[in-house]
Formats: structure tokens, C-alpha cells, sequence
């Protein structure tokens, strides 16, 4: 099973209204359902006990790329205000249409925001966090531009970037097909969703990717449902 360059329907950053809605929506409820989100905030966790980040009376700057909804950032809220840990999150997505549903969605904090920038673009290169994360995000570029993207993230992260991503298997992409059919009533989630396990990486792919990067501490754990926990160490 050859990584496809085809693109997803959300892959069009122009794209909005009532279909990109539901499949924000749907998308929450299979990352909640299948424990998706848990691999990512498992990850802040462990940076942030690896640098003692949690004994600063700085706030953690942690920024979501590719937000969606924003239900990473209100998970990682809400673990933060529980640890008495004081943060400041920022989602960042390329379409109005998601920045704006995903404000609405989130429950009002001072310490949550979310900005409109394409990561690829020269005007977010101004933005630099302690912690950087990507939650079903990386599949969506090609490797050589995914490379560059790294590396420039690289020189905006202060301590770690962690990726959340899905590890491409004949099992998971049949499943995440029937899981769909059975659930989702949006045509944009059953396309799309099968479509990013084809995007997606095997763990030698993201080894290679990492290497070329420019990375050379790392760690790659494969978490249930067939994801890849990475953590490319920036410090």
C-alpha cells in the first residue's frame, strides 16, 4: 500500500459551510470515540514532566496546527487547569471557516485563541511556541514539502513537536471505510477519512522524514487506533 498524493476535500482551504461543519463535528466524535486526542495530550504531558515545565509560573505556549474544532486545545485546557498548570494555546488553521467554528465551539478563555495562518506561509514564521503540536495534520503534505515544514517548525519550537498521525494499514483504512458507512452522514468524512490512512505513513517513512529534518532525538511510539505518537525533541 503505496502513500497516495491525492488530495482530501479539506485539503481546499476556500471550502465552508454546513458539509465542513458536520465533518468537524463527525471528526470530534471519532477521535473522542476511537481515543485519538488522548495520544496527543499524552504527549504534552510528557514534555512538559521531561522540562518541569509545570513548576514555571510562565505560561506554556502550546499551538494546535490544523485546529479543526479545537477539541485538542479544550483537552489540553482542561487537563491544565486540573495540574493547576498555567498555559497559553493558540489553534492555528488555514481556513476562515474552521478559525470561526472553532471559536464558537470553544468555551471562552483568556488563555485560548485561534489565528488564521497558512503554516507555509512567510507571515507564520513570526509565531513561536514552547510546544508545537499536529494532530492528523502531517498527512497532508508531501514528504518533501512536510521536510521543510519541519524544519522550519523546528526554529519556532522551543522545547518539542508532536505529531499525531495515523499509521497507514490495509486494517485501518477497512475499518475507518465500515466505521463510516455505518455512522456518518456527511459524503466529505466517508471520503476523506479513508482517503487520510492512505496519506498517511509507515513508521520507516516517518523515520526518514524525521532524519532528513534535521532531527536527531526523537521517539516514535504506535498507540491504538493505529496511530503514531511522535515527539521530535527541539532543546
Amino acid at each position: 500500500m503505496q502513500r497516495s498524493a491525492d488530495p482530501e476535500i479539506m485539503d481546499d482551504l476556500e471550502f465552508e459551510g454546513e458539509v465542513l461543519g458536520r465533518t468537524l463535528d463527525e471528526i470530534e466524535f471519532i477521535n473522542k470515540w476511537l481515543g485519538g486526542n488522548a495520544v496527543t495530550l499524552d504527549a504534552v504531558k510528557k514534555v512538559v514532566k521531561a522540562r518541569q515545565l509545570q513548576k514555571t509560573d510562565v505560561p506554556i505556549t502550546i499551538s494546535d496546527l490544523g485546529c479543526g474544532g479545537g477539541e485538542m486545545l479544550s483537552l489540553i485546557y482542561k487537563w491544565a487547569e486540573s495540574e493547576d498548570i498555567k498555559v497559553k494555546l493558540t489553534g492555528i488553521d488555514a481556513n476562515d471557516y474552521v478559525v470561526n467554528h472553532a471559536a464558537k465551539k470553544v468555551p471562552l478563555q483568556d488563555c485560548i485563541s485561534f489565528k488564521k495562518y497558512n503554516v507555509l506561509d512567510i507571515a507564520f514564521k513570526k509565531e513561536s511556541f514552547d510546544i508545537s503540536t499536529c494532530t492528523l495534520f502531517c498527512h497532508h503534505f508531501e514528504n518533501d514539502v512536510l521536510i521543510n515544514f519541519l524544519k522550519q517548525l523546528k526554529s519556532q519550537t522551543r522545547f518539542a513537536i508532536i505529531i499525531n498521525d495515523i499509521h497507514r494499514h490495509w486494517f485501518a483504512y477497512y475499518s475507518i471505510k465500515y466505521l463510516t458507512s455505518l455512522f456518518s452522514r456527511s459524503y466529505m468524512v466517508k471520503y476523506d477519512a479513508q482517503l487520510s490512512v492512505l496519506r498517511a505513513f509507515k513508521k520507516s517513512e516517518l523515520e526518514l522524514i524525521i532524519s532528513k529534518a534535521g532531527f536527531s532525538r526523537f521517539e516514535i511510539r504506535w498507540k491504538w487506533a493505529f496511530r503514531f505518537q511522535v515527539i521530535l525533541w527541539c532543546d
